[in-house]
């Protein structure tokens, strides 16, 4: 393998005690092939691109991912470690948590279930696929190249099934909640805020966020059960102490009332906007049959325009502004901009891979590429000056995850071929090698 630019050995170096010395040199050749093929990311490609296509070792790559001894979750915890030295080295760490399915077929694939495709249901119609359900953590942090949130992967794992029935059946609000307890013992001394949508909006894990001083944010039901505090047990009663006092009144009393004293916010919106909005906050107790109230505060969002419907949101910290709480919120967005991202240019749902271990370690390590390429977007122009590539018909202002990937190609591209060439030719010598690549992978082929 050719040596790498700087700014990229600086970056993988960190993850080079997972490995053996064998197995690191084959898993770079993985990952650096993974970055520069298009379409499909499996190993063959990987392979193709890097030059490899005749190598008769090829079984080589495949058992790195399938057999070899490493740790995903190790490398988590080094790439998140990574992402808080670059982009957030003090205050609060805002997490943001949510599932995707993963489409794949196949009778081997152990895993594999039928789930609702949330990107083609309605509240009409609801369509189900076969595939692989994952959760997702996210950093959600802002680059100096971008004027809204990014959200960044380092944390996934497999909502596995347990087709024997030897164990308890755990949900995506378990998994979910599983990783909250890892990342707050990673990190012990920082203030964390888990950002979830309205499916993980649990008891359960509003009350293990509190257990594990970790805020939680999440949309909440308009039929939530809401409690006042239990009133002071008169001295000398015995018996058990009340949990929670009488209910409050409903949430959709509360936005229908004429009386509601609402003020005016102006917040942080979706693509990096601020935005003026009605919000009414109160405290109560969360309640839900079989399991202890925990106290939240609840904010009531109204849109001055009418164009947006009313919204009702919730946190676990009570002491934190209701505007702060929805600006938390509204950064969530953009853990669906990355989903995206990933399916549209890092080959997610493209694997074709059997194994178990290989299925449980291959998406992790694509979506965590869109970690690594923005570290080293990060690392080549701290700055945040970006070329931005634009056509006749579509201008962009801001750099693009597009333009991240194509920047990262381009700079491993001349570090391995264009070593001895200047910095701004007008003339470039190709070798015959990648001459060939270019011709087999980017030229149109005659069926």
């Amino acid at each position: 393998m050719h040596p790498l630019p700087e700014g990229i050995i600086t970056i993988l170096t960190a993850f080079a005690p997972l490995f053996s010395d064998r197995v690191w040199q084959h898993a770079q050749v993985l990952l650096i092939g993974a970055l520069l093929a298009p379409g499909k990311r499996t190993v063959t490609s990987v392979l193709c691109v890097m030059g490899l296509s005749k190598a008769k070792h090829f079984a080589t790559y495949h058992r790195v991912l399938n057999r070899a001894v490493w740790s995903t979750r190790q490398g988590s915890r080094i790439l998140l470690g990574l992402l808080l030295c670059a982009f957030c080295p003090t205050g609060w760490v805002v997490l943001g948590v949510d599932e995707t399915i993963e489409r794949r077929k196949g009778k081997k694939i152990a895993q594999i279930g039928c789930y609702r495709d949330a990107a083609r249901s309605t509240k009409n119609v609801v369509i189900r696929c076969f595939g692989l359900k994952w959760v997702c953590m996210m950093l959600l942090v802002p680059v100096p190249w971008s004027s809204r949130i990014w959200a960044l992967p380092f944390l996934t794992v497999l909502c596995d099934k347990d087709k024997e029935g030897t164990r308890r059946h755990k949900s995506h609000v378990d998994w979910a909640r599983g990783m909250m307890c890892q990342v707050r013992r990673w990190l012990p001394h920082r203030r964390i805020v888990l950002v979830a949508d309205g499916g993980f909006a649990a008891v359960s894990l509003a009350a293990a966020c509190q257990k594990y001083k970790t805020t939680f944010v999440s949309r909440l039901r308009w039929d939530a059960v809401l409690h006042h505090p239990p009133d002071p047990q008169p001295p000398g009663k015995s018996g058990r102490k009340p949990k929670k006092g009488k209910r409050q009144r409903r949430l959709r009393t509360w936005a229908a009332r004429c009386d509601t004293p609402w003020t005016k916010h102006t917040i942080g919106w979706y693509g990096g906007k601020k935005k003026e909005m009605l919000i009414f906050s109160r405290t109560a107790l969360w309640y839900r049959t079989g399991s202890d109230p925990v106290p939240i505060r609840y904010v009531i969002v109204r849109d001055i325009a009418g164009k947006r419907n009313d919204e009702v949101f919730f946190c676990t910290n009570l002491h934190i502004k209701p505007a702060q709480i929805v600006a938390w919120f509204v950064m969530r967005w953009s853990v669906e901009v990355t989903f995206q991202e990933a399916r549209a240019h890092l080959g997610i749902e493209t694997q074709r891979q059997w194994s178990d271990l290989a299925i449980a370690r291959t998406t992790p390590c694509l979506l965590a590429l869109f970690s690594l390429v923005t570290l080293i977007i990060k690392r080549l122009y701290p700055r945040g000056k970006l070329p931005i590539e634009t056509t006749a018909w579509y201008h962009k202002t801001k750099p693009t995850f597009a333009d991240c990937l194509l920047i990262v190609r381009r700079h491993l591209g001349q570090a391995k071929f264009l070593n001895n060439s200047n910095q701004k030719p007008d003339f470039v010598q190709l070798p015959n090698e990648i001459f060939n690549l270019l011709c087999l992978y980017l030229l149109p082929r005659v069926a």
